[in-house]
């Protein structure tokens, strides 16, 4: 017990350094940051980060490399690692070999059944942060950030993707459009894709993205997203081609939603005519308009065209009611 209070007495002690302001915490973080207990470690590395003590980073990088060290035994869970990498990553830090051997750190814990690798997150951290490191030529900085694109965890690949975005070059771009094109991954890493296309190269790439709407899964759902969120007409143009052609009840909905998402004058008209027009598609509809936060006069429009139709009625009061 005496050792559980003391470790609460720890924490306390870091804790109670909010109402004592970033100069008075100084020695204090310093000290706690020399502590064995990765909890107690990750804490003060996120006050670190909080009180913005740049000049604390040597410390940080002795306790980062300490935590390698038998980490099963000194680091579960990667506490310390994963704090002290996110307070690194915020300090702007330009030593590259420090997230590069996050990037590449494993950490296979004991679980119900087997072992789970819990190294994830540090991996996903590093490798956005990589990003910011001026000292890598583009080329070098690539092909680290392509190693994790077949991390057996999908957060990593999600999280690489979008490091790959940021370097936000052409090449980053085409090596984004290979990995879609591959396939053959989550609907979440390949959404992550989809979106940072878009993000690099515009509206232009919505036609190269629209590809990816024939397949009618959650992939294609991806995509659609994807292209709602370029917020532009030719986001609604596209989506609404695919809505027309489309057969599968589930996935028209999800195109309707897209719509809704687009923001456009236009889109919002398409929805309102469904319901207008009592069509198959009214439901998801109604559905649709009230999911993306529509303005008090959009959604005194929907009520009046939906008071001829009982059904309809009762559809817009329970989605209504859900919504809020």
């Amino acid at each position: 017990m005496a050792g559980k209070r003391s470790f609460e007495e720890q924490l306390g002690a870091l804790e109670a350094l909010r109402q004592q302001g970033p100069q008075a915490s100084i020695e204090p973080l310093r000290k706690a940051l020399e502590n064995r207990n990765n909890f107690v470690v990750g804490k003060a590395a996120d006050l670190v980060r909080e009180f913005q003590l740049t000049h604390l980073i040597p410390e940080l990088l002795i306790a980062f490399d300490r935590f390698f060290a038998d980490p099963l035994k000194n680091d579960p869970q990667c506490w310390a690692k994963n704090a002290i990498s996110r307070t690194l990553a915020a300090f702007e830090h330009q030593d590259a070999a420090t997230f590069l051997r996050g990037m590449r750190h494993i950490q296979l814990e004991a679980v119900w059944g087997g072992r789970s690798d819990t190294a994830g997150t540090l991996r996903a951290t590093c490798a956005l942060a990589l990003v910011q490191c001026r000292s890598l030529a583009e080329p070098d900085l690539l092909a680290h950030l392509v190693d994790l694109l077949g991390d057996k965890d999908k957060s990593v690949r999600v999280e690489v993707v979008r490091a790959i975005e940021q370097v936000g070059s052409p090449s980053a771009s085409l090596l984004l459009r290979l990995r879609a094109v591959l396939g053959a991954d989550e609907p979440e890493v390949l959404g992550a894709c989809y979106s940072g296309i878009l993000c690099l190269e515009g509206a232009n790439a919505i036609p190269w993205i629209g590809r990816f709407l024939a397949s009618a899964d959650d992939s294609a759902a991806e995509a659609a997203l994807a292209i709602a969120g370029t917020h532009s007409p030719g986001g609604f143009h596209a989506l609404r081609e695919c809505f027309v052609k489309a057969n599968d009840p589930w996935f028209r909905s999800v195109l309707l939603s897209a719509i809704a998402l687009t923001r456009q004058d236009a889109a919002l008209e398409f929805l309102l005519d469904l319901v207008g027009t009592e069509s198959l598609s009214a439901e998801a509809a109604i559905e649709a308009v009230l999911r993306s936060m529509p303005s008090p006069d959009v959604i005194k429009r929907l009520e009046n065209l939906v008071a001829g139709s009982p059904r309809l009625t009762r559809v817009f009061a329970s989605l209504q009611k859900a919504s809020c």
